[in-house]
């Protein structure tokens, strides 16, 4: 069976994440969730329906009713659930290929679930899996089948964006976004009918690419994930920018003028600074993964800003934004959560943020990403290994140690094995790209060693 990871469940639709498993997540999520209403979501995959139908039926057979949201971005799906005091699910793979799928639940309120919630879902889950349909005996658990007028409804929302729409707007304080123009490109996924729309709405000059979903060109060659290809279309028309989402746009990534890139870290640093200088920066604090670039470490302390560092995750983001009352954090691909305007992460809410940001200070955006941080070379290296070996990075000390001396407070080192894979995970971050690839490969001849 699919296990839950840091973003729910995920695999290749009817083969790994069935219909079946789909029907019976469903159940579980009543059962553990609670609640009397919960909605639904999904991306533009052809898959979705199939699942939402199957997901859907799970909830109303035990008695909770279905707002099906239709196709929307996952923190359409979240602020629904923040809006209404309900538990929400949302149907994507997210940047996957087209051919999977997945399935994210949000507690009422918005918020991803808590691991110890997880662990009970995952137990109802796996214990409904082993019944047969005859087993339950006209019970579930300990309480009889919901019956006649007991069992949920399944209702399509009208305007389900609606909501959600005029909430990015709002973010702004009336503030305008007239006089940029950009290329949106959509990843033929949840963003196509409402990026364009909100953008157009605050005064955006809108060219869209990628939104013409079919079912199956998802992420294909384009969003975030393939953000190289809006670069020279951004330069070719002439554009201000180039906004770039992936399949569910729950995460976004930028491109310049020039067509050059602006990532993750960089939005986070531009957002933290402007906070910053207007004072309204929550603790003064950013919360950032370990993966995030050492120059966006060192351009913090050059002004002050404290950083706080997590786990790779945008679960585990939020998780530190929420234990110490801080409101921006991050990570590099692009996921940005603003805990005082949003619960999760939201590629749309990001992108209007930095636009803003644009307009009030009237630099571009090449310009002001280039003035918030200089971004290290980083080179990343997958070391297959034989099996996984928690221990491999304590036999590696010496080795780490010694680049990490070389460097000295120039660069970083990162190595760590894969939770889910027979991988060890080599990060070097360096003031040269030759720097960085010579002590990568340093490192990877060292793993390569042990022969683990």
């Amino acid at each position: 069976m699919l296990k839950f990871g840091t973003d729910g469940v995920r695999g290749v639709a009817n083969a790994e994440l069935t219909p079946e498993l789909a029907l019976a997540l469903g159940r579980a999520a009543a059962r553990v969730l609670g609640g009397d209403r919960c909605a639904v979501g999904r991306d533009t995959r052809r898959s979705g329906p199939m699942l939402e139908a199957a997901l859907a039926a799970g909830l109303a057979s035990e008695g909770v009713d279905v707002v099906l949201l239709g196709v929307v971005p996952t923190p359409a799906v979240a602020w629904w659930s923040a809006s209404e005091g309900a538990p929400a699910a949302m149907v994507s793979a997210s940047h996957n290929p087209f051919a999977d799928n997945g399935i994210k639940l949000f507690a009422a309120g918005g918020r991803k679930l808590p691991d110890d919630v997880e662990r009970r879902l995952e137990d109802e889950l796996q214990r409904l899996l082993r019944l047969r349909p005859a087993d339950d005996g006209g019970e579930a658990g300990d309480r009889p089948v919901p019956t006649g007028a007991a069992l949920g409804r399944i209702d399509a929302a009208v305007g389900a964006d609606a909501g959600y729409r005029a909430a990015v707007v709002a973010s702004l304080d009336g503030r305008r976004l007239d006089g940029l123009r950009a290329v949106v490109d959509c990843a033929n996924g949840a963003a196509s009918a409402v990026a364009p729309r909100v953008l157009r709405d605050l005064g955006v000059e809108v060219e869209v690419v990628n939104d013409r979903p079919d079912g199956t060109n998802i992420n294909d060659g384009c969003g975030s994930t393939h953000v190289e290809r809006l670069g020279p279309l951004v330069a070719e028309r002439g554009a201000d920018l180039g906004i770039a989402f992936d399949g569910d746009a729950d995460r976004v990534l930028l491109v310049d003028a020039a067509g050059q890139v602006v990532d993750g870290d960089q939005i986070i640093a531009m957002c933290a600074i402007d906070r910053h200088e207007r004072g309204v920066l929550a603790g003064d604090s950013v919360v950032v993964t370990v993966m995030t670039n050492l120059g966006f470490r060192q351009a913090m302390e050059k002004r002050g800003i404290r950083v706080v560092e997590t786990r790779v995750g945008d679960r585990y983001v939020l998780e530190a934004l929420e234990a110490e009352g801080l409101a921006l954090g991050g990570e590099q691909s692009g996921h940005v959560i603003f805990r005082d305007l949003a619960t999760t992460g939201d590629g749309l809410l990001t992108a209007v943020q930095v636009l803003d940001v644009v307009v009030r200070t009237g630099v571009p955006l090449g310009e002001l990403a280039a003035r918030s941080m200089t971004r290290l070379p980083q080179v990343l290296r997958n070391v297959r290994v034989a099996r996984r070996d928690p221990a491999i990075v304590d036999r590696l000390a010496a080795d780490i140690a010694a680049v990490e001396a070389r460097l000295g407070d120039q660069g970083r080192v990162l190595v760590r094995p894969s939770g889910t894979e027979p991988l060890v995970r080599v990060m070097v971050e360096a003031p040269t790209a030759a720097e960085a690839d010579a002590a990568a490969a340093e490192l990877v001849r060292a793993v390569e060693a042990l022969g683990a």
